[in-house]
């Protein structure tokens, strides 16, 4: 039994297990999406909506993959998922990271201002500065600076008002 099914969050354990964690060193080469969709359910909108071509699925009902060798990160599928289930993690920078998160909740995030960081399970482990934020049908990709140690583990923010 996977961890998700006994908490209801994933774990890296499970993305790693389901082949969905790119390795390090791409990882350290620049931005690159983690689809971290983990359920079998009839959605395919991510691999139309990838503009490179670097997501794909054999059949509706199974795991996307990413050739993380083709993914640009322009975090397109950040946008588009439905199950919030897309980000986009960027290790090339000496002091930190870059985390692109999907985000519906009010106040509306901005650049420059800061923002409670939060893993998948809700907690919150520091602060950090929005440094992009794009914006297609009430959805936004809000690009967060984090501590390289929680990169793989934000996956939300809270927006300081």
């Amino acid at each position: 039994m996977s961890e998700a099914k006994k908490t209801g969050v994933i774990s890296l354990k499970d993305l790693e297990k389901c082949g969905l964690l790119p390795p390090e060193e791409r990882l350290k080469k620049g931005p690159v999406a983690i689809l971290e969709c983990i359920e079998r359910i009839p959605c395919d909108i991510c691999v139309d909506g990838c503009p490179v071509g670097a997501i794909s699925m054999k059949s509706i009902i199974d795991l996307p993959q990413v050739d993380f060798d083709k993914c640009t990160g322009c975090g397109n599928c950040v946008l588009i998922c439905p199950g919030l289930a897309a980000f986009v993690v960027d290790l090339s920078p000496p002091d930190k990271a870059l985390v692109t998160i999907p985000h519906e909740m009010l106040p509306e995030p901005e650049v420059g201002k800061m923002a409670i960081l939060l893993t998948r399970e809700g907690k919150e482990v520091g602060k950090g500065k929005i440094v992009r934020v794009v914006e297609r049908n009430k959805t936004y990709a809000v690009t967060v600076e984090v501590p390289k140690e929680y990169a793989m583990e934000v996956r939300a923010v809270r927006v300081v008002a």
